[in-house]
């Protein structure tokens, strides 16, 4: 389809790129938000980042064309990835695993066991503890819990398209993670498909796997409903198998 639905352009979903603004000419709010996917590495290639600059120890691994802003702390035994952009008061903690192209802005925490790729995460943003997030984009404030998981690439690894109500768009990426806007949050061991957008505010409840669209300050958890399973023969109340 042509038509570019309205509700979920970046303007919709973010406030603002706060202090990642500089970058506005590769993020601009008039095309589809998953076409910023793209740009992220063109964003850092623009900036022509020379060498790791910031408080990084001995026990770190830190690659070539690594900007850290003077006041980020990194932990023991991270690794950060060039190209890679850490903003101010950023925390990257122990054991994290920072991989190419990710530009992450102030006041985030990248947490212990967490891995990240091919991301733009804005200022306030937590990837705290134990989370993957892939080819995906995060508003201001955005949370995820937990191991929480952004699957960026279908078991088919065709094309990720993404489904608004009956419609659907192709994006013409075959890995395309998810893009949260401002406030939204994703509950302890949710998952995401790929190509999922969460609205502003939005709330994904802990356990649950979703997929497709969950308009502002709207919530999803689970409704699955307990199974009959006593006329099974497999189940409950059926003959027992050795």
């Amino acid at each position: 389809m042509d038509v570019s639905p309205s509700e979920i352009l970046p303007k919709q979903l973010f406030a603002s790129l706060g202090s990642l603004e500089f970058l506005r000419p590769f993020f601009p709010n008039d095309i589809l938000p998953w076409e910023w996917i793209g740009n992220i590495a063109k964003a850092l290639d623009s900036l022509k980042i020379p060498e790791c600059t910031g408080d990084v120890s001995m026990r770190n691994h830190v690659a070539s064309h690594v900007f850290i802003h003077p006041t980020a702390t990194i932990g023991p035994f991270a690794t950060i990835l060039g190209p890679a952009h850490i903003g101010a008061h950023t925390e990257i903690r122990p054991g994290a695993f920072v991989r190419e192209n990710c530009i992450v802005g102030e006041r985030c925490v990248i947490g212990n066991g967490c891995e990240i790729k091919n991301v733009l995460a804005f200022d306030g943003t937590k990837i705290a503890h134990f989370n993957y997030v892939g080819d995906s984009i995060l508003g201001n404030d955005s949370h995820l819990g937990a191991g929480a998981i952004l699957s960026n690439l279908r078991f088919d690894e065709l094309e990720v398209v993404f489904r608004l109500r009956k419609a659907k768009y192709p994006t013409h990426l075959r890995k395309f993670g998810a893009i949260l806007g401002d406030n939204a949050q994703i509950g302890c061991n949710g998952v995401l498909q790929p190509g999922t957008i969460l609205g502003r505010g939005a709330v994904v409840y802990p356990g649950v796997v979703f997929g497709g669209y969950l308009p502002p300050m709207s919530m999803e958890r689970s409704s699955a409903k307990p199974l009959d399973i006593s006329r099974n023969s497999s189940g409950a109340g059926g003959q027992s198998r050795v």
